[in-house]
């Protein structure tokens, strides 16, 4: 599911611009929490350092993909085939062909009756970092309050739920009211053109519309002159269409001059927002030759080159360059800030 989510700025004394992301600090799910206590047969209240090893399991350690230390650490705790599978483990190999799935918990139960000292197992594992989430709200348009747009990652892995530490912690576990340890990550080449006249393109497929709902609010406040142009997609129009309601508003308030959506699972053939740019070719073309400025938010391995390589289609077959040149002009739009890409 995906959650919206607002903070309240109040006395926090954090500033930031459309554009910018938001880190925050999260605090492992109490479930898996519990789990690794009773894996390593401690309570809660064992003191580690000037702490408890609940508190550090909570919101110190990162328990996700178990490091080569714990694996080292069970090499010597163990003997036989059970020290060799350690060893390699430990070596980047894969001797049982789970290496990919083995968290924290699921190498304690691995290595079940190794009974390894739990301050040493914290010391074997690595920091739990903070997550960067694109804000999608503008500080103009709602002052005071930052927003951001979060997929809960929930999947299993054989019998056992398996949850994203941060976007299930915002999405369900944490309670309105909470403070929150968090800083902004400002952004570099990623943002608003400097001419509020200018035409902006923007492709945000999911998760990726947050910056893009911040840009097009930070627009409508400063009322800026500029056309604004939007790439939405997702698997169905009935359940994954985030903003819809908004959306329509701000297509009839005249801020979103154009909105094409992309919906992968709604019909026999799959529909992605690359292909809508390419549909959309010749508009699109002439909106850059209008010193429109293209912006790319999501996923990084496969979307952003899928939507790269569209808008190369676009400069040969409607702008009438060469696959050379369409390219040149390509690397041009980045060099001057005209193409930005805010992916993950």
């Amino acid at each position: 599911e995906t959650w919206h989510v607002d903070f309240d700025l109040a006395g926090s004394g954090i500033t930031y611009k459309a554009g910018d992301s938001f880190g925050l600090f999260p605090v492992n799910d109490p479930a898996l929490v519990a789990a690794v206590l009773a894996a390593l047969d401690a309570p809660a209240d064992y003191p580690v350092g000037e702490s408890t090893l609940g508190e550090v399991l909570s919101r110190q350690v990162c328990l996700k993909s178990a490091p080569d230390a714990l694996f080292t650490l069970f090499s010597y705790l163990t003997g036989g085939e059970r020290r060799a599978k350690a060893r390699a483990l430990a070596a980047g190999e894969d001797p049982d062909g789970d290496a990919a799935t083995l968290d924290v918990l699921a190498a304690l139960e691995k290595f079940a009756g190794a009974r390894p000292d739990p301050e040493a197992v914290i010391e074997c594992l690595e920091p739990l970092q903070p997550r960067l989430y694109s804000i999608s709200s503008s500080p103009l348009a709602t002052p005071g309050r930052l927003s951001l747009t979060v997929d809960a990652v929930r999947y299993a892995v054989g019998s056992r739920a398996r949850l994203g530490v941060c976007s299930t912690f915002l999405g369900g576990r944490v309670e309105p009211g909470t403070r929150m340890k968090a800083y902004i990550q400002q952004s570099h080449g990623f943002g608003l053109p400097a001419d509020p006249a200018t035409p902006v393109i923007m492709v945000g497929p999911g998760t990726g519309i947050a910056p893009f709902r911040a840009f097009l609010h930070e627009r409508m406040a400063a009322k800026a002159a500029g056309r604004n142009w939007l790439f939405f997609g997702h698997q169905r129009r009935e359940t994954d269409f985030f903003y819809e309601d908004e959306l329509s508003g701000l297509q009839a308030a005249g801020v979103l001059t154009r909105l094409d959506t992309a919906w992968s699972r709604d019909g026999t053939q799959k529909v992605y927002v690359q292909d809508r740019i390419r549909a959309a070719g010749a508009e699109l073309w002439g909106w850059l030759a209008d010193g429109a400025h293209f912006y790319i938010c999501g996923d990084a391995r496969r979307m952003a080159k899928d939507v790269e390589a569209a808008v190369l289609d676009v400069a040969t077959a409607h702008g009438g360059l060469t696959s050379a040149q369409a390219a040149a002009f390509l690397a041009d739009l980045k060099a001057k800030g005209r193409y930005q890409a805010d992916v993950y």
